[in-house]
């Protein structure tokens, strides 16, 4: 490791009675301003560059979380799109939660080098064993350096703020961790006050303990701008040259995080790259705190500009995360998103589509198909015809081979019939694509799965994994009630929207039946202990073929709601069938609570 040695004069923290807000950038009654002093600097690149990713992190801090099965997935995708060379570096995980533990568990056993998994905590020591006991060998830090953070959040000055982020910074490398400190808010901090003087005493940590301290420059509020004749602290060209020039903080270890609430967030990732910045930090889809963090999408496009090369990264992968965010985790995704929206590639006007079939590359400006799997788009005018319609219907729904829908389909014919009355009236416009899948819902419906469709299958999967895991329970699989009373007390009180659940033995004869809800509790009780339920398709399926069973959507006879009945068989230790364990589910309910993305 090459010795510690600023480029230029030392610079000793300043501290201060009052917080320094800049309030000529940031008078708040207004919009930020942006102040030049017309020094340029010239770039000056990163000898590499690469992304990290904070999907897991300042990502889930947007949406509703997602679940460990979820950041496996997305891990996985992660890993395929990095390609060879690591090109997307690293990934950050939170710790606190058993939800946390078991992603953290499911990515590390994967044991792929890239994305590196490193942790993120707060400045505090007791967070630092999480990260100890994760067995990460690297986390980021929050080490907020803003007076707004400092003074009004923290109610610190800026020696007290430097002693306690240096102090955990100390205990993180007296336990082998390389610390990665989170400069929150640099872009409205004192630079040569608080930033630099910082900057600098972790830099003489780093050539104490031999260990690598990294830093990484967190535009809050997306205020920073790429241009490097403005002023500091907004300018980034200048912030990093600072940290590289005035801190001899090296270039492989610094790391900008924007976000994107003035439209800067790939400017300014790109740009911090150009002044000597080997990291930028980066989320999928972009998805963050308020506007959102740098998509990661854009940044492999941007490195593969820059650089001229992908570097073995697999552009492909990001159609598929695509698919599996507005699939899977019903993502709504903005449909003129670059890269990721629907309509990213399509073409409206007229004379542009004439264009397209006669080259595409007139209209494309890359092959889109060969780099994301994505076919160039049209919008359908009068002038499409049977066979722009069988391609758009094609297209949009990635039919082929024998799915693929003919100019001849039937229902093609009825849509083009419609369309050419709507231009027959008058109309002059485009037909939008959401147009175009209200046709296609009303003249060729076996080409789509209904909402409800999709929602009672993310039930089905959520309920069944709770109920088999459930009916291994060794107080469950005792048949004995009151052990089984104490276990489905809990379920219930962890799922409020299971309304009855209940166990019977292997000729249908009820053992225990439990509900939380009081209004109905004396109905269910009166129900469940005069019935014998070996008639029951609930009962029946599950001692037949050993497997869950679920039911139809059905209206419950006692509380009105609407419900999906689920059953499980409950085996002794010899795996014999001794009895059924099933709930019945308030299906509104389920969605609401377990997927707050949903709306019935």
């Amino acid at each position: 490791m090459l010795k510690y040695k600023p480029k230029k004069e030392n610079y000793p923290l300043k501290d201060v009675d009052t917080p320094n807000l800049f309030k000529d950038f940031f008078p708040y009654s207004e919009p930020p301003k942006i102040f030049f002093d017309g020094k340029y600097i010239p770039p000056q690149p990163a000898e590499k560059f690469y992304i990290t990713d904070t999907t897991f992190r300042d990502g889930q801090q947007a949406r509703v979380p997602y679940t460990p099965e979820q950041i496996e997935t997305l891990y996985k995708f992660l890993s395929k799109l990095s390609g060879p060379k690591g090109i997307i570096r690293k990934t950050e995980f939170f710790l606190y939660t058993a939800k946390d533990k078991e992603a953290l568990e499911r990515c590390l056993a994967l044991g792929y080098k890239y994305p590196e998994i490193t942790g993120w905590i707060r400045a505090k020591k007791e967070d630092l064993k999480l990260v100890k006991e994760a067995g990460l060998k690297e986390t980021g830090i929050l080490t907020s350096c803003s007076d707004y953070h400092i003074f009004l959040k923290l109610k610190k000055n800026r020696k007290q703020a430097m002693e306690d982020y240096l102090a955990i910074v100390k205990e993180a490398l007296s336990l082998g961790i390389r610390p990665r400190c989170h400069f929150e808010d640099v872009t409205r901090a004192d630079i040569y006050g608080f930033v630099i003087p910082f900057a600098i005493e972790l830099m003489k940590l780093r050539e104490e303990s031999g260990i690598d301290i990294k830093i990484r420059l967190c535009d809050t509020l997306g205020v920073g701008v790429p241009y490097p004749e403005a002023c500091l602290p907004i300018s980034v060209p200048k912030l990093i040259r600072a940290f590289i020039e005035e801190a001899g903080v090296p270039e492989e270890l610094l790391e900008w995080h924007g976000h994107n609430d003035f439209y800067r967030a790939v400017i300014n990732a790109s740009v911090a790259w150009l002044y000597g910045c080997t990291y930028v930090n980066t989320s999928l889809l972009g998805i963050g705190e308020r506007t959102g963090n740098t998509p990661l999408e854009a940044m492999v496009f941007e490195y593969i500009s820059l650089r001229g090369t992908s570097d073995g990264m697999d552009t492909t992968v990001i159609t598929d995360i695509t698919n599996y965010y507005k699939n899977i985790l019903h993502e709504k995704i903005p449909t003129r998103q670059p890269f990721v929206g629907e309509e990213f590639n399509a073409t409206k006007a007229g004379i542009h589509i004439d264009g397209i079939i006669k080259n595409e590359e007139i209209y494309n400006s890359f092959d889109t198909w060969k780099l994301l799997k994505r076919p160039i788009q049209i919008i359908i005018t009068d002038k499409s015809g049977t066979a722009g319609i069988a391609y758009w219907i094609n297209t949009h729904f990635g039919l082929e081979g024998d799915k693929r829908i003919d100019k001849r389909h039937p229902g093609v014919a009825k849509i083009y019939k419609k369309i050419l009355e709507e231009y027959e009236k008058g109309r002059i416009t485009p037909i939008s694509n959401e147009e175009m899948l209200n046709y296609t819902k009303k003249y060729i419906p076996e080409l789509f799965i209904s909402e409800l469709d999709h929602l009672r299958d993310f039930v089905i999967n959520l309920m069944t994994k709770y109920i088999e895991d459930l009916a291994q329970d060794p107080d469950v699989r005792s048949l004995d009630p009151a052990k089984i009373r104490k276990v489905l007390k809990k379920f219930l009180e962890d799922h409020p929207y299971v309304q009855f659940i209940y166990v019977v033995d292997a000729e249908g004869k009820p053992i225990i039946g439990l509900t939380n809800d009081f209004q109905y509790a004396k109905k269910f009780a009166e129900f469940f202990g005069k019935e014998t339920f070996e008639d029951r398709e609930w009962f029946i399926r599950p001692m037949k073929t050993g497997k869950t069973y679920t039911s139809k959507f059905y209206t419950s006879k006692i509380t009105s709601n609407l419900c999906i009945t689920i059953s499980t068989p409950i085996r002794d230790k010899y795996e014999e069938i001794t009895g059924i364990l099933g709930m019945d589910i308030k299906f509104e309910d389920v969605v609401k609570m377990e997927n707050g993305s949903y709306e019935i």
